[in-house]
């Protein structure tokens, strides 16, 4: 079976594939996991020019859209370059890009069906529901982290009763564990338990939630410590002065700034626990290598969290907004956590890539058997 991958989101100017591989890894990581369940795959990514490389047994190509400004234009362009390729199944990155994909319908044999991906995407607003809706009618699946996360799609009607919905962790992780002395030795993280966010910080992800938590949580934890890695930190002001007027805070909360992301893995093995006050999520990407390196994950309880948790099987999950069941579940973790290869043993389970190339394969295999019967 081959796959085209189509990612309309334009790369940046001027970058070549290689480098934008390394500037976007999921999606290297997501036709990689495909390609590993026996999946031939071509990635299709719009860009400012032409290009082609294969790389780890993946096609990639990159569609010039430059000269295009309309859905149908940029849609014109990737039908005419999957003109011949053979392609089996269509795998679109977005649901805000169903208007691209339509028109890419429009163009190929009706036997081809198109599997869509969601990566965080949000209800359209209300007067553009009826286009969509119309435009959603093509697809034959759409792809959530989790099936909770489909039902205010299919409770606006966008999906057709035809259109079948899987349950697929949005990406994975090549992270894994190693000896937590040495990492502490590395990146000099301590605490009784050592406990690692990472994230940006602003509204969506809560910090101030997790700092109310961690104040809470201290009078049974004496020796925790909280480590902050961040990148974008819209709210640094706020959580600067919420540290410094807290004496429960102050000393013990550490903000690390933008680290690499190669030195998060070091980070992630120096913890015991991982934290997160996040009210929204695609899948959680942090948490996700959290989980990949063992370590214990205290989430919000939202569906993606909970997919990525076997419903807390491993780690803890507590309400959003809700510091004093944070803070309790911090130290129910602290006092019963969850061990490394427990944590390690489901993420390889449940998230690594082999587990999510089968996932895709699986559902490529069913939307692929289900447009050949309906169209003979």
């Amino acid at each position: 079976m081959r796959v085209a991958q189509l990612n309309f989101l334009p790369a940046p100017v001027e970058t070549d594939i290689e480098s934008l591989l390394e500037r976007w890894p999921s999606l290297a990581d997501i036709a990689e996991m495909a390609v590993g369940a026996g999946i031939e795959v071509s990635v299709l990514q719009a860009a400012s020019r032409t290009g082609h490389m294969i790389r780890s047994g993946v096609d990639y190509r990159f569609i010039d859209t430059s000269g295009t400004r309309t859905a149908q234009g940029r849609g014109r362009c990737f039908a005419e370059a999957l003109t011949g390729m053979g392609v089996d199944v269509l795998h679109a990155h977005g649901l805000g890009f169903v208007e691209d994909a339509a028109a890419i319908a429009g163009r190929l044999s009706p036997t081809v069906p198109i599997l869509f991906q969601d990566h965080a995407d949000r209800l359209p607003r209300w007067w553009r529901r009826p286009r969509q809706r119309r435009r959603f009618a093509m697809a034959s699946g759409v792809a959530f982290t989790s099936l909770d996360q489909a039902q205010p799609f299919v409770a606006a009607g966008l999906f057709g009763p035809s259109t079948r919905l899987f349950a697929i962790p949005e990406s994975s992780s090549r992270f894994s564990p190693g000896d937590r002395a040495s990492a502490r030795d590395e990146t000099g993280l301590y605490g009784a338990p050592c406990v690692l966010w990472v994230g940006r910080l602003n509204q969506g992800k809560d910090p101030m939630a997790v700092l109310d938590g961690v104040a809470i949580a201290a009078g049974c934890l004496p020796d925790l410590r909280l480590w902050c890695a961040f990148g974008a930190a819209p709210m640094l002001a706020e959580v600067r002065a919420r540290i410094a007027d807290d004496p429960r805070l102050a000393g013990r909360v550490h903000l690390l700034g933008k680290v690499p992301h190669t030195h998060v893995e070091s980070l992630l093995r120096a913890a015991d626990l991982f934290v997160s006050g996040s009210r929204f999520e695609g899948s959680g990407y942090a948490a996700l290598e959290a989980i990949a390196c063992g370590v214990t994950p205290v989430l919000t309880d939202i569906p993606a969290f909970r997919t990525l948790t076997g419903n807390g099987r491993i780690g803890r999950l507590w309400p959003c907004g809700d510091a004093a069941r944070l803070a309790d579940a911090l130290i129910a973790a602290a006092a019963g956590r969850t061990p490394p290869e427990q944590v390690r043993a489901h993420f390889d389970a449940a998230l690594s890539f082999e587990a999510v190339g089968r996932l895709w394969a699986s559902a490529y295999l069913q939307i692929l058997g289900g447009r050949l019967r309906r169209v003979a």
